[in-house]
This record gives C-alpha cells, sequence and structure tokens, in this order.
C-alpha cells in the first residue's frame, strides 16, 4: 500500500465506542468521574481499538538511533561515538529504558535506522541480544548529513525513513502488540527537534531550544545559532513536512513519525515519549491530522521546547517528572499508567454486581 492510501485510511476515532465506554465508567462503583484521567485513558484505548474490553498485555518500546552530521558543529556534550556505544548498551540491558520496559513488562526493540556504525562488521546481527532489546537493523543513512551546511537529508531518504516506521508498525501488530511506545538514541538529536519545533510552532529558535544533553551557556548560545542558521539555509516549508523533515530532520525522527502513522492505520495506541519522539510525532500530525486520536503524551520533558510541539498537536501529557533521557523512558512509564485505567474500566465491578446502591 502506498503512503496516500495508508492515510486516507486513517480517520477519528468513532464516538460510538467512547461513549459506550463512558456509559460503563458511569455504572462502576465510584462517583461519575472520580478516578479522573485514568477514565480518559480507558476510552481512548476502547475508542482506538473499537473492542468494548481491550487487553493492553503485550506491549513495546521502539527505540530508534541514528546519527546527525550538526554534531559535528560542536552542539551537544557528548560526542557523536557515544550513539552506538549506547545502542549496545541498549541490547546489553544496562540502559534506563531497559529497567524501565522491565518494570512495565514491555519489549525493547533497538532499530538501527542511521547509526554511522557498522553493527554488522562488529558482530553484532539482527537478532535478540543479551538480557535487553531485540536488535533491527533498517540503516537508511549512516547519519544525516550537517542541516547547517545543506539538507539532512534527501527526500527519498526521508521517506524510506518514514516507511520504515510503518513497515515495523505493520509487523508488530501482526506478531500481536496491542501497544506501542516511541524511544530515540542520537547524540545531537534536540538540535533538528529543536528546528522542527521553531518552523512548525511558529515560535522563536530561543524560546523552543533547551540544554540537550546537559550544555553551558556559551554552547546553548552557538546552538541556536546552528539552528537559525540551518532553517535560513534550507528554508523548510510549514505547511510540508517532509520538506521539513528532509531538510532539518533526522532519521530516527522520520522513523518514529512513520511508526505513529502506521499505528494509527493499524488502530494500535502510541505513547509518544519525550522531546524528540514529539517532533516525530508533530510531524505524523503535521502530515495527516487524524493521527492525534492514537497518540498518548507520555510525559513533560524538561526540554522548553517540547511544551509548544505538544500544543500544538493538542496533547495533554500524562507525567510531569522533569525527565529529559529519551529513549522510550517516558513511554515505559505512561504506559503503566494507561493500562491502570483500563484495568478500572475492566476489572471494577459495576454498581448493579456489586449490589451498591447508587446516589439518588
Amino acid at each position: 500500500m502506498d503512503l496516500s492510501s495508508l492515510l486516507s485510511g486513517i480517520s477519528h476515532v468513532n464516538g460510538k465506542f467512547i461513549d459506550q465506554a463512558q456509559k460503563r465508567l458511569d455504572n462502576l462503583t465510584k462517583p461519575q468521574g472520580s478516578l479522573g484521567r485514568l477514565e480518559e485513558f480507558a476510552k481512548q484505548v476502547v475508542s482506538i481499538t473499537e473492542t468494548a474490553m481491550p487487553a493492553l498485555d503485550k506491549k513495546v518500546v521502539f527505540t530508534f538511533a541514528g546519527d546527525h552530521g550538526v554534531a559535528d558543529e560542536g552542539v551537544s556534550a557528548f560526542p557523536k561515538a557515544v550513539t552506538p556505544q549506547m545502542v549496545l548498551n541498549f541490547l546489553n540491558g544496562g540502559a534506563g529504558i531497559n529497567v524501565l520496559a522491565r518494570h512495565a513488562g514491555a519489549d525493547v526493540v533497538v532499530v538501527d535506522i542511521g547509526v554511522d556504525y557498522d553493527f554488522a562488521g562488529a558482530g553484532l546481527k539482527p537478532a535478540p541480544t543479551g538480557t535487553g532489546g531485540y536488535f533491527i537493523s533498517r540503516k537508511v543513512v549512516s547519519g544525516t548529513k550537517n542541516m547547517r551546511k545543506g539538507p539532512a537529508m534527501t527526500k527519498d531518504e526521508t521517506a524510506k525513513c518514514i516507511q520504515v516506521g510503518i513497515e515495523l508498525a505493520n509487523e508488530y501488530a501482526k506478531k500481536g502488540y496491542k501497544i506501542f511506545g516511541t524511544g530515540d538514541m542520537g547524540i545531537a538529536n534536540t538540535t533538528p527537534s529543536s528546528a522542527i519545533a521553531a518552523v512548525l510552532t511558529g515560535k522563536s529558535v530561543e524560546e523552543i531550544t533547551g540544554r540537550g544533553t546537559g550544555i553551558n551557556d556559551d554552547t546553548w548560545k552557538h546552538k541556536v545559532q546552528v539552528i537559525k542558521d540551518s532553517i535560513a539555509l534550507n528554508r523548510p516549508n510549514p505547511s510540508d513536512a517532509f520538506d521539513v523533515l528532509s531538510k532539518i530532520g533526522g532519521a530516527e525522527i522520520a522513523g518514529i513519525a512513520g511508526l505513529i502513522i502506521g499505528a494509527a492505520a493499524n488502530r494500535i495506541p502510541v505513547v509518544v515519549d519525550g522531546f524528540i519522539s514529539t517532533a516525530g510525532a508533530l510531524i505524523a500530525y503535521t502530515i495527516e491530522p487524524n493521527t492525534k486520536d492514537y497518540m498518548f503524551a507520555a510525559h513533560m520533558s524538561q526540554e522548553v521546547g517540547h511544551k509548544a510541539m505538544l500544543e500544538k498537536i493538542g496533547l495533554r501529557p500524562i507525567l510531569d517528572l522533569d525527565l529529559r533521557l529519551g529513549e522510550g523512558t517516558g513511554a515505559a512509564l505512561a504506559m503503566f499508567v494507561i493500562e491502570a485505567g483500563t484495568k478500572i474500566y475492566k476489572e471494577m465491578a459495576t454498581f448493579g454486581e456489586a449490589g451498591v446502591s447508587e446516589k439518588d
């Protein structure tokens, strides 16, 4: 199926299922609405899956990894070599996402979509590895080009990265996974994410650019200038998400956008992690606004531009824990809360079942 056909099949969720879920929630042994947003999450899951009693028993977090040519501009506190090093850490089970995904009962799938490293040459094969994640090689680029000197990717590379995300959504839907989470790894990827945020929200670069991995004031000022230069040189079109993504984006951001589009097409809830994942979500939303109905915003990142992107999409974050790690850590945590809402909806007794009198 080509992308236009896929997008045309993504519709708003069916209000009938929201109404049905609301009736059950209102008949549970509690004051109406007393479980707040847990009830909201249950209704959204019911409406996405179009299932009266949905199960979220198979969970997966996709951590997309890619390098960025703009790292050469000195915009990060860490060197580019950290990207493949962290991929190996994910696969050995030693990263934050591994710990929180194990706690949430979710699998971790690490996707090499654009890392400037030869994992196969280093003896790493696409297979379950160590005690951590599953490694999948879907490399489209070996790092993007430096967006301060020209477009980060070609249009063809951008389309291929989006397709990787869509194909993974299709594959894991067929495997029976019921909820997806997004994650990222890529040194310097807050720089293209900030650029995307500025272009698509209309906010100034200063307003939406944060400290990333912990840069100092001078490096932050330099980062802001690099983003401004990149936007001025490439002149991305705010009404064309492909143009924005190819000129000032990244491979992992495109993969995340594709995964979200694929999740919506398969009627699977997708939990969007932090700043980088939300840049991907904003791209997906700009391509097809109906994808919003299938997204959960995991948390509010410490990155200053995150709020602007969430507001542009119209998403309200589930958690606010001062997180800024990425990897999918916030998505894994939020899966707990979403599952709690669905369990309340399914497992609480109704007034009739419990023999409890309703209010007059």
